[in-house]
């Protein structure tokens, strides 16, 4: 899976999935859940003051990020491990592959992980014979069910009932019995744990590495992480560059802001931290560690006015926050990262060619930067895309250009704008309908499509209010 998730334009995209009233109604409680259990989990702290220091945390590393990942690299070699720094995905999954020749691997089981996603692992490797397994749950699920693309980062299967998972379970592994949760789960990890002993190679993403000792951090709710790490003899674990904490200290604040952000947990099930290789004393973990550190982009990102996107920490606050995302869903964004992180991250790593419409897909209310953990002013970051791609790029389109350069010239002139103001009941009557415009010529037809306009009055309010203060004056 490539984090360019569909070929569809966005807006067959979008009206698609407008129409899509199941997946709407899935995500809308979900994110009524997430939203409440988030709300209960912080209670306990001083919830800003945390957001503070996960956001001086954050800031603090990407403004030294070369001192950190020289460090990190470092300890990683000293306690027997591999480093390898891949400037494009090209790159890393060229490491990777040539990881799976050597080991002459027939089957690799992974962690779920966004950045092996986002450069597209698994097709380079299965074009090489190996078998790939992905072992989150709801990433299996989506596996199974013909490589369904990921609709929300933390939980990927978001837009997936039970009834339609057993049919999945069906029609691929066998599954006979009902679409109980408990009973899904147990056939899931009856076939996984075959798998696991099977495996020649384990791949994980990383969570946040830690500097200071060469660590790697992984946060999940299932434990299939720490399974994809014992067991197999060669460990592989994929991180964005940016993933980095200075030592334990950091590590164990973000974390604790990592689940009450994303699922409303305290603490969630399972933290593992994987130092190096197995040594002598211990009775599993990898003989052979890589750690592969990829850029794909974030390198041009640094020391920008988008630095900030690169505090994210993966949570889904603002997804799970946001009213767009709401409406529309994960898939309507055409990228492995959805909601407002997706809107901002998806056109600086995947070109405007591709996600141009992705920062006009939010209402700029700021609900989204009032619940990122580390505070990165998302809203404002959506509104500079705008003006890149407007004013830099010069990507408008030519009816709005013209469209803007009309209303300039109207409002910068008081008698064509008093003009304007007086026809414009006139022109828009024919569009007009129980005082409502449902069929708006030119620009007004991407909003008619699919809710009312309110009609243009005949009244106008400068009018109103001269007569209204020519009444209180003569009163």
């Amino acid at each position: 899976m490539a984090m360019k998730i569909s070929q569809q334009k966005f807006n067959e995209r979008l009206s698609a999935n407008l129409k899509n009233d199941f997946m709407r109604g899935a995500v809308s409680a979900a994110q009524h859940r997430f939203q409440t259990r988030r709300s209960v989990a912080i209670e306990s702290l001083d919830w800003e003051a945390w957001r503070n220091h996960g956001e001086e945390i954050r800031q603090h590393v990407l403004e030294n990020l070369d001192y950190y990942l020289y460090e990190l690299s470092t300890n990683v070699e000293e306690r027997g491990g591999h480093v390898f720094f891949a400037q494009t995905a090209q790159e890393a999954n060229e490491y990777i592959s040539n990881i799976a020749q050597q080991k002459n691997a027939k089957k690799i089981v992974k962690a779920k992980s966004m950045v092996t996603e986002e450069i597209n692992l698994n097709s380079h490797l299965e074009q090489l014979g190996c078998e790939v397994i992905e072992t989150d749950l709801g990433e299996y699920i989506l596996q199974l069910d013909d490589h369904n693309p990921p609709s929300h980062i933390v939980t990927p299967a978001l837009h997936k009932n039970k009834e339609q998972i057993r049919e999945v379970f069906a029609e691929k592994i066998g599954y006979t019995a009902t679409s109980k949760p408990e009973e899904l789960a147990l056939h899931a990890r009856q076939v996984l744990r075959e798998h696991y002993l099977t495996a020649d190679i384990g791949i994980t993403g990383c969570n946040f590495a830690v500097a200071e000792t060469g660590s790697v951090c992984l946060v999940t709710n299932e434990g299939n992480a720490d399974l994809v790490t014992a067991l197999p003899k060669t460990q592989i674990s994929v991180m964005g560059m940016e993933r980095l904490v200075p030592t334990f200290e950091e590590m164990e604040v973000l974390v604790g802001m990592l689940t009450r952000s994303a699922v409303g947990q305290k603490l969630t099930s399972y933290i593992t931290v994987l130092t190096g290789i197995k040594e002598a004393l211990e009775v599993d973990g990898p003989e052979e560690f890589h750690l592969v550190i990829v850029d794909n982009g974030r390198s041009s990102i640094l020391g920008g006015e988008f630095q900030s996107i690169l505090q994210c920490i993966r949570c889904a606050a603002c997804i799970n926050t946001c009213p767009v995302y709401r409406h529309v869903g994960g898939h309507t964004y055409g990228s492995i990262y959805s909601g407002p992180i997706g809107a901002v991250l998806s056109p600086l790593l995947g070109g405007y060619d591709d996600y141009k419409e992705l920062p006009y897909a939010s209402t700029l209310c700021g609900a989204c930067t009032d619940v990122c953990p580390v505070k990165i002013p998302l809203h404002q970051l959506l509104h500079t895309h705008r003006e890149v791609i407007v004013e830099r790029e010069g990507r408008a389109p030519i009816s709005e250009s013209l469209l803007m350069q009309a209303f300039g010239m109207g409002t910068s002139s008081q008698s064509i704008y008093k003009f304007g103001s007086k026809m414009a009941s006139t022109v828009m009557k024919p569009f007009t309908k129980d005082e409502k415009i449902t069929n708006g010529p030119g620009p007004l037809k991407n909003w008619t499509a699919y809710r009312d306009f309110p009609s243009v009055q005949k009244e106008r309010f400068r009018d109103w209010f001269e007569q209204h203060n020519k009444g209180g004056e003569s009163k």
